[in-house]
């Protein structure tokens, strides 16, 4: 028995006689990161939410039960635990610091206003020219 996850899932895809880039090409998993799991050192470069996700989708490429190994290795199928951090709450109606985001509605005023005329210019010339 392998003493790691990452270790499993190395030597499942040697037997497979697979490379990194092959996997990569089948799982659309970067093969940076696919070995980052391999080597154990997946949450350096990547969210837990991520690197759960990769890992998963890597167990099913290999062929391996996800419920075995969620027995086997807990700690790697463990639910992200790290705290999100967000500038803003979600779903707030403050400004982003974008500095062009209180006159967004300026464009849209333009060209609704030159719609407006036009309409009511074309509008004008055909009661006018349907006059004569």
């Amino acid at each position: 028995m392998a003493e790691t996850l990452g270790d499993l899932f190395r030597v499942k895809r040697e037997e497979m006689s697979l490379s990194l880039r092959e996997v990569e090409n089948a799982t659309s998993i970067r093969a940076l990161y696919i070995q980052a799991i391999e080597e154990g050192r997946v949450h350096q470069f990547l969210s837990s939410v991520y690197a759960l996700g990769f890992v998963r989708q890597y167990a099913q490429f290999l062929g391996l039960e996800l419920e075995t190994l969620s027995k086997e290795f807990p700690e790697a199928f463990r639910p992200p635990s790290e705290k999100q951090d967000f500038a803003y709450g979600i779903g707030t109606l403050e400004m982003r610091g974008n500095p062009q985001g209180g006159v967004r509605w300026v464009p849209n005023l333009l060209w609704g206003s030159l719609f407006v005329v036009l309409a009511l210019s074309a509008w004008y010339f055909g009661k006018w020219i349907g006059a004569f």
